[in-house]
């Protein structure tokens, strides 16, 4: 079963929407503010400008902002994934030095073991 959908009227440039959504309905009017907002700046620059062509325009400045935003997340997710990779390595070797510390203590033990008992023999 999908999330529930409901119908939110939104007001953009003077024109009235109703969209069907399963976003909460202030979400989507914030949406709407924001965009109505981008578009009567952009209208308010040029008299030449259309409701159409603001619409347009937005459009295409909200899909650049989209795919620079993908683009980055995407570096993000490279970046995080070799940062994981670096820890695991990381990890293993720090496993490898202690198993290597525990041995050469091992060692170290033996041979003052070793040294004990031979200065315990009298020449």
């Amino acid at each position: 079963m999908g999330m529930p959908t409901s119908k939110v009227r939104l007001n953009i440039c003077g024109s009235s929407y109703v969209v069907s959504t399963t976003e909460n309905e202030s979400y989507m009017q914030n949406l709407a503010e924001r965009l109505n907002l981008d578009m009567n700046e952009l209208m308010a620059s040029s008299k030449s400008v259309s409701i159409t062509t603001a619409a347009v325009m937005t459009a295409l400045n909200y899909r650049d902002e989209l795919e620079k935003a993908s683009g980055s997340a995407d570096n993000m997710r490279r970046q995080i994934k070799d940062y994981l990779e670096d820890a695991a390595s990381a990890k293993m070797a720090a496993e490898e030095l202690r198993r290597e510390v525990a041995s050469q203590r091992k060692r170290i033990e033996e041979l003052e073991r070793r040294l004990r008992t031979r200065q315990d023999i009298p020449d």
